[in-house]
């Protein structure tokens, strides 16, 4: 995957583009070789949503701490 793909794609079309790349692996139909792409592509959109949902986690965690830190010191 290129890091163009990377900072193109929003969490929401990695989602669908994976959610569509699944349905068409599921239906069956194709040749070994787009099989194998699709399930690469897969691959790389999952990796995408993943790294959304861990910079997510993080400012997340990263709120909480503060909303604590600040709770706290009063």
């Amino acid at each position: 995957m290129t890091d163009r793909t990377e900072e193109a794609l929003s969490y929401e079309q990695a989602r669908d583009e994976l959610i569509e790349v699944v349905r068409r692996l599921e239906a069956g139909g194709s040749s070994l070789e787009e099989s194998l792409a699709l399930w690469e592509r897969g691959e790389e959109l999952a990796k995408v949503c993943r790294r959304w949902l861990e910079g997510a986690r993080a400012r997340l965690d990263a709120a909480l701490a503060e909303e604590e830190a600040e709770e706290e010191g009063e």
